[in-house]
């Protein structure tokens, strides 16, 4: 009768949702012939009593699993299953197109004596692809759980076509699935969320599917589906997240506090609210570490983060304030609740976006609180109640990830009994955590929490960055595979033939020779490929030697893409690649050294001699020059994708070269606008528009530059945190005060009155073009080369030492033309290979430079 009641209820606060759409509630038992009754007392309807299952090319199979595992919350849905050996669909009918949950069940067992470990398969959902060579039982066994949910929240469409597509890769591979629960839901997210490190940045995630990844409530205990606010979701302990021994202090609400309802309802349920997870009372140890939680992701992929609040012990502003953090990007400052919600016991909820990246070899998303000193708060404290994570569909509509790797330590576990004698079969193991309902016992969970320990020491001594807490809703985590060079994977056993005859072959001992065994006095820079060493080869010839860090995966591509790309282009502003080593696991590369260092050595935060106003002009041509080549030079464009100001070197004679081609790509064909690709890039540079839609053109590099163009004039980061907020991002704030007329007032204190007011306003105008929210409206590299060049001719004319220019120049009309080198490339299958001494004939390209009073 209890159960009854609840279900009314929670069908109640599903049709106060939105009365004015038929809603959707299909819970389907696969592969039985009757209907069930699981221990929510949900009813599950037999698939074979209904008309869903609408094609397929091959055997459709009932079967029934030999074993039941005792963490199993019910025999309904897992014990019956559905098996495919050929691609199959179902079909749903949504009426009136609107949002749906799909709930995907998976217990891997043995059905009809097939092998659990056979079965790899791929779902796809209207288009979108949910998993791709999914194996239930590999994901099971590495999370230690008997089953396996995997929760998506679906685009609005007006039908469901759920496809399953056993894989090729594999010989008697099948798929299969238990349940399916396809549920109405509201628009969860009815305002875009922040960019976690551009406040005036947000993701639209109204048209894309997401993907579950956790959902939990922080500070409190287990949340079954029942107990949800009508949307039937399961909410999870935190504790197994936090990372290091800050584990701060929980507490729940007392009788004194009447905790309010959220609005609307379902966002989550009271219970959430109820509980929390603060950092203690001691002000002067919480001002020394964050309060953290960590979660294994899969990278290159954008999540959405929810943070869900509710003061239940202070009422008053400004008694608690903190900072919300990103992977180390700040999605808020001087976060207050009663700010926020005007009262005790009210709740709200905050939504934040963040970009997985894989530069580092990460993937994991790190989500921290600190309190903020600054406001001066009554206590130096954060408060937190829920959070949820969902992953957003990338360009090319996949949510799919890698199966997780087993630890070492539990295949061990699994395949001895109790009493460490016999093996234990895969299909008969013993569950160490229970599924979706908690069911494990308290010897399961300490197991859980020793297996992650083992993983994570063994991770930090393997030098991987890589969580082992274990993420929900069959979430993954993701590991390096190794190849053939060396242990390391595609690196230079991969190279083109022609990579290989233009780039020297070092050994490793000529390596260790020139810099003295990576003597620790050499080093002059480190980065995240590793560090650089200052070196010499051939008895005198100095170079810079970037060594990969040996003891990690990271930047295995960027090494490749590195050596493909250096060994191909020769220009006079790009950094020479003389040759690479791997051998002994390593991943050596050998460069021009670069005498003065990068350019940001000389802006600012360094004890290297400053620069110039014409010696900046300069080295920003330079690099300029060095970009148009990369965009022009060649049948296809060249996109570097990180452009900065730690990318540009200067060389003995202060000659700018551009640096560090790792995430450079080729860019799009005549007849193609853009290249789709996984965002890459660093913070503080990014172009927006190729952050929100993931297509990726020379533009792109034409915005990093601008950035580049307004640190050399105002001398400050791209991104600083210690600013006031609306600081922090160097691009927003210059375009700001560009607009207001106040830029002078920023200017470099050292270039104060030594800047022509003409010059200054053309540099300004062309790094404000250069940050248009939209490509389109970006100047292409050679205009903003002949800005610069024109600019520097401004500066030149002021201080009495302009140059001539040549009558050639003169009869071009304004025109802009492409050198010879540059024009070559363009009829080439190949990229165009150019002297080292190759460059833009400046005075037959910029005629326009040659009277600035006949303008």
């Amino acid at each position: 009768m209890k159960t009854n009641i609840m279900l009314l209820f929670s069908l109640a606060v599903i049709l106060s949702i939105d009365s004015t759409k038929a809603k959707v509630s299909i819970l389907l038992n696969c592969g039985s012939t009757s209907d069930g009754t699981d221990a929510d007392g949900r009813e599950w309807k037999a698939d074979t009593n209904t008309n869903y299952l609408a094609s397929s090319s091959g055997d459709v199979l009932l079967a029934r699993a030999q074993y039941q595992d005792p963490s199993l919350p019910s025999e309904v849905p897992y014990m019956s299953a559905r098996i495919f050996h050929q691609v199959s669909s179902y079909q749903f009918r949504i009426p009136e197109r609107q949002r749906v949950w799909v709930r995907l069940h998976f217990y891997p067992s043995s059905y009809s004596g097939l092998n659990a470990f056979d079965s790899f398969f791929s779902v796809v959902a209207n288009g979108y692809t949910l998993v791709s060579n999914f194996s239930a039982a590999i994901t099971a066994q590495a999370l230690t759980q008997a089953y396996i949910i995997k929760e998506y929240s679906l685009s609005p469409s007006s039908n469901l076509n759920l496809t399953f597509v056993p894989s090729d890769k594999y010989n008697n591979s099948y798929a299969f699935i238990n349940g399916v629960e396809v549920i109405s839901t509201p628009d969860l997210f009815d305002s875009p969320p922040t960019l976690a490190g551009f406040s005036d940045q947000t993701v639209d995630v109204g048209t894309s599917t997401l993907q579950t990844m956790f959902r939990l409530n922080v500070g409190g205990q287990f949340i079954g589906a029942a107990n949800d606010s009508g949307l039937f979701r399961a909410w999870y302990d935190d504790s197994p997240y936090i990372f290091g021994a800050g584990f701060g202090v929980t507490f729940s609400a007392d009788n004194n506090v009447r905790v309010k309802k959220p609005k609307p309802e379902y966002i989550a349920p009271v219970d959430v609210y109820s509980s929390a997870r603060s950092m203690g009372p001691d002000p002067n140890v919480n001002k020394n570490f964050n309060l953290t939680w960590v979660f294994a992701v899969d990278a290159n992929y954008t999540y959405v983060v929810r943070f869900h609040f509710c003061e239940i012990q202070l009422d008053k502003i400004n008694q608690r304030v903190f900072d919300i953090f990103l992977n180390n990007q700040t999605a808020t400052e001087a976060a207050d609740v009663i700010a926020w919600t005007d009262a005790k016991g009210e709740p709200t909820h905050k939504d934040y976006a963040v970009y997985v990246q894989d530069l580092s070899g990460d993937d994991q998303l790190f989500v921290a609180m600190h309190p903020n000193a600054g406001m001066k708060p009554e206590f130096y404290d954060s408060i937190l109640n829920g959070l949820e994570i969902f992953k957003i569909n990338d360009t090319m509509g996949s949510l799919a990830g890698p199966n997780p790797e087993p630890s070492p330590m539990l295949l061990k576990a699994q395949s001895m009994d109790v009493a460490g004698k016999e093996p234990r079969s895969n299909n008969h193991r013993v569950s160490v955590i229970g599924g979706a309902a908690g069911g494990a016992a308290a010897f399961g969970l300490v197991f859980a929490i020793c297996v992650v320990a083992y993983q994570r020491k063994n991770r930090v001594a393997d030098g991987e960055g890589q969580s082992g807490w274990l993420p929900l809703y069959g979430g993954s985590q993701t590991t390096a595979s190794k190849s053939t060079i060396s242990g390391k994977s595609c690196a230079s056993s991969h190279l083109s033939s022609l990579a290989a005859s233009l780039c020297r072959h070092f050994s490793f001992s000529e390596i260790k020779h020139g810099t003295k065994n990576f003597d620790e006095s050499l080093v002059i820079g480190v980065g995240g490929f590793g560090k650089v060493y200052k070196g010499v080869i051939d008895g005198g010839t100095k170079v810079a030697v970037k060594r990969s860090n040996p003891q990690s995966e990271q930047g295995v591509h960027e090494f490749q893409t590195e050596i493909e790309m250096l060994s191909k282009l020769r220009h006079r502003h790009l950094v020479s690649l003389i040759g690479y080593c791997e051998e002994n696991n390593e991943m050596i590369l050998v460069y021009d050294y670069m005498a003065h260092g990068t350019l940001r050595e000389h802006l600012y935060k360094s004890n290297k001699p400053s620069l110039s106003w014409k010696q900046r002009l300069e080295i920003c041509i330079g690099a300029a020059r060095g970009l148009h080549y990369l965009h022009t030079g060649a049948k296809y464009p060249i996109i570097h994708r990180d452009v900065k100001t730690t990318n540009i070197l200067v060389d003995e004679k202060w000659v700018a070269k551009v640096s560090d081609f790792g995430l450079s790509k080729t860019g799009p064909s005549l007849d193609q606008t853009h290249v789709s690709t996984v965002v890459k890039g660093s913070f503080g540079y990014l172009d927006p528009e190729y952050f929100r839609r993931q297509q990726l053109t020379d533009k792109s590099d034409v915005y990093s530059f601008g950035v580049v163009l307004f640190e050399v004039l105002l001398a400050r980061p791209a991104l600083n945190p210690s600013l006031p907020k609306e600081q922090v991002s160097l691009a927003d704030w210059a375009l700001h005060c560009s607009k207001k007329g106040t830029l002078e007032d920023l200017i470099d204190p050292l270039l104060k009155g030594k800047i022509n007011p003409e010059c200054l306003k053309k540099f300004a105008d062309t790094a404000e073009k250069c940050l248009s929210d939209h490509g389109i409206d970006r100047p292409a590299m050679g205009d903003v080369l002949w800005n610069l060049e024109f600019a520097l001719q401004l500066q030149e004319n002021s201080e009495g030492s302009r140059k001539p220019m040549d009558a050639d120049a003169e009869s071009m009309g304004g025109s802009v033309s492409r050198t010879d080198g540059d024009s070559l490339g363009g009829h080439s299958d190949k990229l165009s290979i150019l002297s080292e001494d190759s460059d833009v004939n400046t005075s037959a390209v910029f005629s326009q430079l040659i009277s600035p009073k006949g303008r």
